[in-house]
């Protein structure tokens, strides 16, 4: 089935992306929530009509992405937590702990745009992604240091 995409979809396409996706995800997923509209003529022309002032808004999204990413990559969020003897941490720095850092600095950022692929579970400096857009992606600095 073909569809107009009217939102950024993970792993499919952005806005105003024609493709091609099973009929099924189409009308029981992608079009009840509103991500995408089956592409008729009709819907083609409506969509030519919008394609402007989406572009406008995404180039304003775009430079507020920038600007954040610019204070973000300067971000160093520091945890102690506990260890054993042996220097192995007892628990984990987990994405839930970034997103509290960063909002006590004043960022608000959703957890489900930190990239964590596993929760930090060693003492040292690590590097974080926090994906802000698709194509705007920032960088902070997480160090864990042992609890005295």
């Amino acid at each position: 089935m073909r569809i107009i995409l009217k939102n950024e979809v993970d792993n499919l396409g952005t806005f105003g992306d024609i493709v091609n996706v099973a009929p099924g995800y189409a009308r029981n997923f992608l079009i009840p929530q509103g991500l995408a509209a089956e592409a008729t003529p009709g819907n083609l022309k409506q969509f030519e009509a919008e394609r402007g002032a989406f572009l406008k808004k995404m180039q304003v999204r775009t430079e507020n992405a920038e600007a954040v990413k610019a204070k973000l990559d300067a971000v160093v969020l520091s945890f102690t937590k506990k260890t054993s003897e042996e220097g192995k941490l007892f628990g984990s720095v987990t994405a839930h702990d970034i997103e509290e850092g960063l909002k006590a600095q004043g960022f608000e950022v959703e957890r489900k745009n930190i990239v964590l692929p596993d929760h930090i579970k060693t003492l040292g400096t690590h590097t974080v992604s926090v994906k802000l857009l698709s194509q705007v992606v920032a960088n902070i600095t997480v160090d864990v240091k042992k609890e005295e």
